[in-house]
């Protein structure tokens, strides 16, 4: 590729659309989170918010809905300085509001750059093949995954990838599907341990995803250089992360044989939306891989701790069997894609020179988790839930197109929805105080002529958490334990469920004329009622815990990786951590 073949995506007028569309979502969501107070027009035809200087004025058309929601019209922003018109530029709105986001010196350039990153992605998005929502239903599973064109709906600065060129974004990214091959290494047993769940065994597991001829092909090449294969583990590696962290960073380990480099594996894989997690394309019922990459993306280096690797497989074989032994789980169709293995090196400098959640011992790890594609049954498919958000170039949405292909109602397609993602979430917290983190992109949905038949969770070891101090956990499961303050705990459901999800999904059935807002939280207003009234036993736990109360807590996203875009939680107190202000009207109030 020549280099200017690399930013054909560039375009003025791509460039002015992804600048557009990211100021529409900066206005939006910086006004839900009060960040920003738009001033209404005198004339009742709009908006207005002024920059730090007074001076500068963004106005701007917008529909406000439940969950102060600001479902901002994106042609209709315009920006004037003392009354002469501008163009819009997201860089620019940054630095005029930089005061009132709270955007540090030091903080300002870098989140700069995840802004540039951010639009130049979206340029991509703008020019690839526009695929409208109704057909990406019909290109199945990966083709809907890579087919994403927005990211995480609250962060406005959500594709940072600060780490990858123009190249490696193009090799690597999901939304440009380049099939990509695994690194392998040899990693000394004295440095690596394999953990796995039960009835899984290191040799056969690692055949079984390799291959034999690919196995014995590394086995010689350890052997040819006088090594014994039994003296090392074999740790999946993503190519950005040899080239660029592991043969530099690492180079002690390679030059005294500590690590080996064994070359690429035969399969081939595509990235989902999480980046470093691999769907194999060759064999799409082997196991996702999920591997370390010390990239910055929204608000974390994204590596994988070695530490935390040793007890991935033990937290999923026990939350499966909670799943499986639970009767209104059961009966929900829930299922967890367990992380089954997990591999990881230790660097005893690094780890001596560093404290336990430095990227510096997030470096070199991988897990395998279970590919949902074998337990699908005749007539079904899957989607991301993130899918269900995603809207195409037309103003269609993925939710729109599935209502429309299932022949339900829309209130019958939502319930059948709630009842497979939803209810599972309410049942883990009022019966076993354990609380995921559901969004988007950590659930599948399987479907069947576009209705949601069950869901399926993902990510468990690093994102579930049980919040009763006093639960009875298997020893090497406890740190899935975490005290977390009584009038927080409920936030689980209001905001990573309502507030981050709910709140998007009502707003753009209802643009689009599908499902009126009302229509769409009375029908969760029933299926949490539905759900209450099936287990009379938990009586007192709904009381102590009110999913019906006036208001909740509003708690910020973007205040926290604008705050600190390097690292925004503190993983030693991850509640103490929350931007909480003010509180947002209760949508199931009501009914």
């Amino acid at each position: 590729m020549r280099p200017a073949d690399a930013v054909t995506h560039l375009t003025p007028e791509h460039w002015e659309r992804a600048n557009r569309l990211l100021v529409r979502k900066a206005l939006a969501e910086f006004a839900h989170e009060r960040l920003i107070t738009p001033e209404p027009e005198p004339d009742g035809t709009g908006f207005t918010v002024r920059g730090d200087d007074g001076l500068t004025r963004y106005r701007f058309t917008a529909e406000r809905r439940a969950l102060d929601h600001w479902q901002v019209a994106a042609d209709s922003i315009t920006r004037t300085r003392d009354g002469a018109e501008l163009p819009l530029a997201a860089l620019d709105f940054f630095i005029e509001l930089k005061d009132s986001l709270g955007l540090a010196d030091e903080i300002l350039p870098v989140y700069l750059e995840e802004i540039s990153s951010t639009l130049s992605g979206t340029c991509y998005k703008l020019a690839k093949e526009q695929v409208a929502s109704a057909d990406l239903l019909e290109r199945g599973f990966q083709a809907i995954e890579t087919g994403m064109t927005e990211g995480h709906p609250c962060f406005v600065a959500n594709n940072g990838r600060l780490g990858f060129g123009v190249h490696e974004y193009l090799a690597y990214a999901p939304e440009t599907a380049s099939p990509v091959r695994l690194v392998w290494l040899a990693a000394h047993r004295s440095r690596a341990a394999f953990t796995a769940g039960a009835g899984i065994e290191y040799e056969s597991f690692l055949r079984a995803e390799l291959g034999e001829e690919t196995v014995e092909r590394f086995a010689a090449t350890l052997r040819g250089r006088g090594l014994d294969p039994a003296d090392y583990l074999l740790i999946p590696v993503h190519p950005w992360q040899w080239w660029n962290k592991l043969s530099v960073t690492f180079a002690a380990e390679v030059a005294r044989e500590l690590l080996v480099c064994l070359g690429e594996g035969d399969d081939e894989y595509l990235a989902q939306q999480s980046i470093r997690t691999f769907f194999n394309r060759s064999h799409p019922g082997k196991h996702y891989v999920k591997t370390a990459l010390s990239v910055l993306n929204m608000g974390f280096m994204r590596g994988l701790s070695a530490a935390y690797m040793e007890a991935t497989p033990a937290i999923n074989d026990w939350l499966a069997q909670l799943v499986a032994n639970d009767p209104v789980l059961k009966e929900s169709g829930l299922s967890v894609i367990r992380e089954r293995a997990a591999v990881g090196y230790r660097h005893l400098e690094y780890e001596q020179a560093t404290d336990r959640y430095s990227p510096y011992r997030k470096m070199l790890a991988a897990l395998w988790r279970e590919s949902p594609v074998p337990a699908l049954r005749d007539g079904e498919s899957l989607a991301t839930m993130a899918s269900l958000l995603h809207v195409d170039h037309t103003g269609a949405s993925f939710a729109g197109a599935l209502v429309e292909r299932s022949g339900l109602a829309p209130t019958e397609w939502l319930r059948r929805y709630l009842e497979a993602y939803y209810v599972p979430l309410l049942h883990s917290f009022y019966a076993y105080d354990l609380v995921f983190m559901p969004h988007g992109e950590n659930v599948i949905l399987v479907l069947e002529d576009g209705v949601v038949r069950r869901a399926v969770y993902k990510d468990i070891a690093e994102e579930i958490v049980v919040m009763d101090p006093d639960a009875v956990l298997p020893p090497e499961v406890r740190r899935i334990r975490a005290e977390v303050p009584e009038d927080m705990k409920l936030l689980s459901i209001f905001t990573d469920v309502f507030d981050c999800f709910f709140r998007f999904l009502a707003a753009q059935l209802a643009a689009e004329g599908i499902l009126a807002e009302d229509a769409f939280w009375r029908t969760v207003t029933e299926v949490s009622r539905a759900y209450q009234d099936s287990a009379p036993e938990l009586a007192d736990k709904f009381r102590q815990y009110d999913l019906f109360a006036p208001e909740f807590a509003l708690s910020c996203l973007n205040r926290l990786q604008l705050r600190d875009n390097r690292q925004m939680v503190d993983l030693a107190d991850p509640s103490g951590a929350l931007q909480l202000v003010g509180t947002l009207r209760n949508p199931l109030a009501v009914f």
